[in-house]
């Protein structure tokens, strides 16, 4: 029955292969397209099976590689003939010396407050979705619970009303100093110590008499619904778990309590009425704490504020799986197929939408989504953008290799976005980098998203394309947090992290480290090209005898300088500087393929956000991005950089 496998597989939109990134038609077996359709809950097992899918099978999805919608996504009238510039960071790295060991929604706004004096416009974060509460060691922002919420742990607790009168200070305090001090952050401490005073906090907030908080928390209540409901009964039950030796994971729950509408769940939620509000009220607390960081960032003159990142799918064992519905996947994970760097290819360990479901409902909860993430941003990132075209699904269970490509509803999905930019008035920037559709970045681009640019792809193998040469409706960077930063990737760091961490062989290293000889003399010609800086001061890596970057040289402070003048003088709308890069810093902030071999998403920055004004660096890069590309006099001077 191949062919009428084939013919299924076609109506559920599974694609029958794809083009590698060498252009090479790869098909996809009609053993693997029939895998993927297990995943998506169809049967398949028998002929009497398949025909039966096949009579109840919808119509297949257009190919839509090119699709045109009625009404562009947002921008703002200055950006159609002015760029801008701003700061990219990790907000749990942020250091100052108030937070609590991690960086906070406090820290993040007094950041954007100091970096728009240099004439910043906006400010960038990875994720802040909400992670696992009861479990401190989930800690990727790109492997959420639920990206409708925000991790609790980015609370500045002395920000919340009754702070002030908690009891113990002066052994809190004396908590907080070592939290502060540490180079990685304490992410279990940290929970500690902040869930212990946020139920003081709470407690605080039900006593107090003032009526008007509670009736604005009433208010947040019935507007989040029964998303939030849903959410808060999750970590209640999560932590319930844990407290007795289990697991966040509800796939790891006892019977019953996989199925939120189940009498044992229900049965539970009634007894813990106040815990439940408890969670619902931290989600409260972190919203207000955000709304307030994008006003202050408004406040001091960025046209654009906060700048979010929207991550592509959810963990399987978390609040959104758990809630499920027709839209949620739970049979499938979402990666990438086998390429020349992961023979295998990649599970990311993460649930999709599911296609049909969310056209079943109306794509409400994919609209939702977007409007719980632009509610704050003045730009919101879309990881992995082209979710909105296909997705690369591997079945539960099975190998990367048994995965296959699956159509989604482009353009209504594409309308979606555009539709819920203009109601928030924020700008979208389209993470599109990868293996992509044919055409798919110029159709998102003519539906008003900015594409995703980063240096170190802008070169041909024999060149860097010059700054002339970038699209005009981009935001452009140097790095990202997956990426080595500047400094990091002249000494080839990330391919020590990958030797070390068994990712690659010595013969592979041995090429990528010529290669990256290559690439930083080609790099150096470029910016000698545009005159920028002078390629012979910089010269190549000495010949290497045991791969290691102590024998490399460093880009120095002018050349780092130097690249971000390059991408500064791109036509590109936006451009974003790394912090780390500002501040020089070699490592960065995730090696992916990497667990435990790597710090992934616990390295603090350097200095607190209090001594950043006295960093050289930091100052001088700024100096110069921000003299290729001023903010207009009629917001106001910006004054220089002056060391105090």
């Amino acid at each position: 029955m191949p062919d009428r496998l084939d013919s299924l597989a076609e109506r559920y939109g599974i694609a029958p292969g794809y083009f590698s990134e060498q252009g090479e038609w790869i098909e996809t077996p009609i053993e693997t397209r029939a895998k993927v359709l297990g995943a998506m809950g169809v049967p398949t097992a028998t002929e009497r099976q398949i025909e039966t899918s096949l009579a109840h099978a919808p119509e297949p999805p257009p190919a839509e590689d090119a699709v045109a919608v009625p009404r562009s996504g947002f921008w703002p009238e200055w950006l159609v003939d002015q760029r801008a510039w701003g700061l990219s960071l990790q907000l749990y790295g942020l250091r100052s010396e108030r937070n609590w060991g991690i960086g906070d929604f406090e820290d993040l706004a007094r950041l954007a407050e100091l970096v728009a004096r240099f004439g910043a416009d906006f400010i960038g974060v990875s994720p802040l979705h909400a992670l696992f509460l009861a479990d401190p060691t989930r800690i990727s922002p790109y492997s959420p619970s639920s990206r409708s919420f925000l991790n609790p742990l980015l609370i500045a607790p002395d920000r919340v009303p009754g702070s002030e009168q908690l009891a113990g200070r002066d052994a809190l305090t004396a908590e907080l100093a070592e939290l502060r001090k540490t180079e990685l952050v304490d992410y279990v401490a940290v929970q500690r110590v902040k869930l212990r005073t946020l139920e003081a906090l709470f407690d605080h907030f039900v006593k107090a008499d003032d009526a008007e908080p509670k009736e604005a928390f009433a208010l947040y209540r019935r507007e989040q619904g029964d998303a939030l409901a849903h959410h808060a009964l999750y970590e209640a039950l999560a932590e319930h778990f844990v407290a007795r030796g289990g697991s966040v994971a509800w796939t790891g729950w006892p019977a019953g309590f996989g199925d939120p509408k189940s009498l044992a769940v229900r049965d539970f939620a009634r007894g813990a009425k106040r815990r439940i509000e408890f969670h619902s009220w931290l989600q409260w607390v972190a919203d207000a704490q955000l709304a307030r960081a994008q006003a202050r960032a408004k406040a001091a003159g960025m046209r654009i504020g906060l700048y979010l990142d929207l991550a592509v799918g959810v963990s399987p064992d978390g609040a959104t799986s758990w809630s499920g519905g027709k839209a949620i996947a739970r049979q499938a994970r979402i990666g990438c197929p086998p390429d020349p760097f992961t023979t295998e290819g990649q599970d990311w360990g993460l649930v999709p939408f599911a296609p049909r479901g969310l056209a079943q409902e109306g794509y409400e909860p994919f609209r939702a989504l977007l409007r719980a993430n632009m509610r704050h941003a003045g730009a919101l990132r879309l990881d992995h953008a082209m979710g909105l075209a296909r997705l690369y699904w591997v079945p539960e269970g099975m190998s990367a290799r048994n995965g296959a490509y699956v159509r989604y509803p482009f353009r209504p999905l594409l309308e979606a976005v555009a539709e819920e930019s203009w109601v928030f008035r924020s700008i979208v920037i389209g993470e599109d980098l990868g293996t992509l559709p044919p055409g798919f970045t110029d159709t998102i681009v003519r539906a008003g998203l900015l594409s995703y640019q980063v240096l170190y792809f802008g070169h041909t193998g024999t060149a860097f394309q010059p700054p002339e040469a970038y699209r005009r409706e981009a935001l452009v960077c140097a790095s990202t947090h997956d990426l080595p930063t500047l400094k990091g990737w002249s000494i080839g760091g990330d391919i020590d992290w990958r030797l070390k961490a068994g990712r690659t062989t010595e013969a592979e290293a041995s090429r990528l480290w010529e290669d990256r000889k290559r690439e930083r003399r080609l790099l150096g010609e470029a910016l000698t090209e545009a005159g920028l800086y002078e390629a012979s001061l910089y010269p190549d890596a000495r010949a290497l005898k045991d791969g290691r970057t102590a024998n490399q040289q460093a880009m120095p402070d002018e050349m780092l300088i130097a690249v971000h003048r390059f991408l500064a003088r791109t036509p590109c709308r936006l451009l974003a500087v790394q912090l780390d890069d500002a501040l020089g810093a070699i490592e960065q902030a995730n090696v992916p393929g990497t667990m435990d071999e790597h710090p992934n998403w616990r390295r603090k920055m350097a200095v607190t956000i209090e001594e950043l004004g006295a960093q050289p660096l930091f100052g001088s890069l700024f100096d110069a991005v921000a003299t290729e590309r001023p903010r207009p006099r009629t917001l106001g001077p910006r004054p220089r950089f002056n060391p105090v």
